[in-house]
Formats: C-alpha cells, structure tokens, sequence
C-alpha cells in the first residue's frame, strides 16, 4: 500500500496560518517595491493575476493538481465577490502608491469595525461584546493617534487618506461577502476560489488600467525612458510578486476553510507584525517612532476583539464543555471528526474486503 502523509487538524491550522501571514506580509512589500519602479498598480495586477492563471492550468495540464471547471451556477455568486475583490486590490495598490506601508496597515486594521456591523445587521450575528466593543475602540484610537504621526496627514489633510478610506470600506465588504460564498459555493478542490477569483478579476483590473490612463503612461514610460526601458530589478519584482500572489491565493482559502471567521480576520490584522519589521528593514518611508507605537495600539486592538457568536446561538448550547468552546475549538472538532469518519470507512471497506477475499477462498 501507498503511504500518504496526512496531517492533524492542529498542524494544519498553523501551517496554514503560517503560509497566509508569510505571504500577505510579503505580497505588500514587494508590491510597494515594484511600484517604486513600474507606476502602474493595475496593470501589475493584472499581471499577477493572468500569472497564477498560466500556473494554476499549467500545473493541471502535467497532472499535478485538479482544477474545478466554470459552471454558471457558481460563477453568478462569484461575480459580486470579483467586484470587491477588484475594487479592494486597486485601491490598495493606490494607497501603496500614494501613501507609507504602516498608512496602509492601520486603515487595514479598521476593518473589523465594518465588519462587525455588518455581521450584525446582515450576517445573523450578536452585535459585539463589550470586550470587542474596547479592542474595535482601542483600533480607532491607535488610528487617530497614527494620523496625527503622518507627515502626509500633516501636510496634505485628510486628501492622504481617500483611497487608503475606500481600501477599508471595499475589504470589510469583501471579507463578509466572502465569508458568506465560503459555505455556500461548494467548490471541489482548493484550486476552485483560486482559479475563479483570478480569471474574473483579470478584465476588470485592465479596466481600471484604462480608467487610470495606465496604458497610455506604459508607453511614454517604455520609449521616453533612459536606455534600459525595464529595469532588471522590476522583471524580477514581477516574477516573485507572480508567484507569492499565486501562493497567497490558495494560502488564503486554505487559512479561510479550517479557522473560524473570528481567528480569519484577526490573522488579517495580526500578521501585518512582520510586514512592519520588514519594512523598517529595507524601506526609508516608514514611519516615524510615534507613528509606529500607534501602529501596535491598532493591532492590539485587533487582537482585543472577538468576533460575536451568530444570534441564538448561546441559547441551544447546554453543556458546560461546549458553552467554553471558542469557534477554533469548533474548527478543530469539526476537521478531527472528518479526518475519524475518513479513516472509519477505510477500516471497514479493509474487512469487507478481507471478509469477501476469506468467502472466495
């Protein structure tokens, strides 16, 4: 018999966690680096996009990986996920060309106060408790005293923060959007959100590109340029950002199906850590001291809040063990009780099995 490696529910959660929170830290800053050299958030995108498409079929065609095909029925829902998805990239490739990494983390970090709305009024959720009611309070807070920290807040007002405002709106619409298809799409493979996400988002972002001017701008950049019309670093910003937006598409659907939605959105917040160490590191607009102590306020407030248990919840509960279960714990249950009744049917179709083998002989 072939040995196969199966991994528990608890080392596929971290592993999970950790290959999302790698790739998102690392996708911002590399994007911000590339738009240091090629201007052209849009059209970057729709690289990365059209990029993990030629790999995600190429890796079907030689048989590595199963892809589900486009089926109408599972398009429609999808189409309105694209729009914010589309709109929520663009906007934070503006905010990254228009703003510091650390503007773009903090509104980043404002998120779960939509959505914490949002799931009240349309999701079916309790409004938050008040210990997510003090950790949504200490993210506003850590936002306002970072604004006052902003050179470009300073200077420029509140103009600084238009397209970083509309980022936070287009993401929270998003994350409850996406949340709510998660369960209802039912996707065979891992492949399914990746391939679907990318392929209905490529014509919008060239959109955008013409919205932007973006074409026209590519070209007085390749034939007004100095000699080299494409930096060499650029080419390689493209190809790494092409594979760590591939990477970060199925990371993200991975983390999504095995947390709950509460461990989903605070990772989202919490991971921005190492995007910041990284940042001080290699990149000299980062913020200043003050601005960056406000930075960690947000993210502790993050980490603060908890996302409220669907209305009626707590009332079908009755046992003590499962009232002190956190959604996690349900995760986990959940995944351990797949993974038994998997290994349950393989025992039993083994004796049936040797069972009919003994009857033949």
């Amino acid at each position: 018999q072939k040995a196969t490696m199966k991994l528990t529910a608890k080392q596929e959660v971290i592993l999970s966690v950790l290959s999302y929170s790698l790739c998102s830290g690392s996708l911002v800053l590399i994007n911000k680096l590339t738009l240091h050299y090629l201007p052209f958030p849009s059209l970057v995108i729709a690289f990365q996009l059209a990029a993990c498409i030629i790999l995600v079929y190429g890796a079907k065609l030689l048989g590595y990986i199963d892809v589900d095909p486009f089926n109408w029925q599972y398009v429609k829902p999808y189409l309105l996920y694209i729009i914010f998805f589309s709109c929520g990239v663009y906007c934070n490739m503006r905010s990254l060309a228009s703003s510091n990494v650390e503007t773009v983390i903090v509104f980043r970090a404002l998120a779960p106060v939509i959505v914490a709305f949002l799931d009240a009024v349309f999701l079916g959720r309790e409004w938050p408790s008040q210990r997510s009611w003090a950790g949504l309070s200490t993210l506003v807070l850590g936002a306002y005293m970072y604004a006052n920290e902003d050179e470009k807040f300073q200077t420029q007002g509140y103009s600084a923060y238009v397209w970083p405002t509309l980022y936070t709106i287009v993401i929270a619409l998003e994350m409850a959007y996406g949340k709510s298809i998660v369960k209802s799409v039912p996707l065979k493979t891992r492949s399914g959100p990746v391939i679907y996400t990318n392929v209905l988002g490529f014509v919008p972002m060239l959109l955008f590109a013409n919205v932007g001017n973006e074409y026209g701008k590519l070209w007085d950049f390749w034939w007004t340029g100095s000699e080299q019309r494409l930096p060499p670093v650029s080419v390689v910003l493209l190809i790494i950002g092409a594979l760590v937006g591939t990477l970060i598409g199925y990371s993200s659907w991975w983390c999504r199906s095995v947390v709950s939605a509460t461990s989903f959105t605070l990772i989202g917040v919490v991971n921005k850590c190492l995007t910041i160490l990284m940042n001080v590191m290699i990149w000299d607009q980062h913020a200043t001291p003050g601005g960056i102590f406000a930075l960690f306020i947000c993210i502790s407030g993050g980490m603060i809040y908890k996302q409220a248990p669907m209305r009626g919840a707590s009332s079908t509960k009755t046992a003590a063990g499962e009232d002190n279960k956190t959604d996690d714990d349900e995760t986990l249950d959940l995944i351990e009780k797949e993974q038994t009744g998997e290994e349950s049917t393989i025992v039993e179709k083994e004796k049936g099995d040797g069972a009919a083998q003994r009857r033949l002989g």
